[in-house]
């Protein structure tokens, strides 16, 4: 599962999905953001200021038949984004009894504290007795050029 805004989490799915078999789910979002980056980034602000994460289009199939779940997303303001805080919102009960590994594209500001954030929202909404890998974390400009980072990462999980 993964979110996406400009393809580098998207592009570094793929490649996790293509080493482990693994099935891909896109977070979708009811209203996307505008292609314009500067949009984008004043719409973003808006909702993380104002603590208001969008509206989600997407149904969560079911998660009985994984034992690992790879969750990626991207950092924004050294925080976890709104759209991703959305979908842990919604579904972050229905993780339980998983393997969860994180990764993520960042901007050249590492993780910040998504990762407490992430582990926070999925006890808070049910989840439990998941164990966490270490986050494999990407400089979202250099995703096309990760496949040994990938692959080292994967083989700890």
């Amino acid at each position: 599962m993964f979110w996406l805004r400009s393809g580098s989490t998207k592009l570094l799915a793929s490649k996790i999905a293509r080493e482990t078999d693994a099935d891909i789910l896109e977070i979708t979002l009811r209203n996307p953001y505008p292609a314009n980056y500067r949009k984008t980034l004043s719409h973003a602000n808006r909702e993380r200021i104002q603590n208001d994460p969008p509206e989600l289009e997407m149904q969560l199939p079911d998660l009985s038949q994984y034992d690992t779940i790879y969750l990626g997303y991207q950092t924004w303001a050294m925080t976890l984004s709104q759209p991703m805080k959305a979908f842990l919102l919604e579904y972050g009960g229905e993780f339980s009894n998983k393997e969860i590994a994180l990764f993520l594209s960042e901007g050249g500001y590492g993780s910040g504290d998504s990762t407490e954030l992430i582990r926070k929202f999925i006890a808070r909404d049910g989840g439990k007795n998941n164990t966490y890998t270490s986050a494999l974390v990407v400089d979202g400009n250099r995703v096309d050029e990760s496949d040994v980072e990938v692959k080292r990462w994967l083989k700890t999980i």
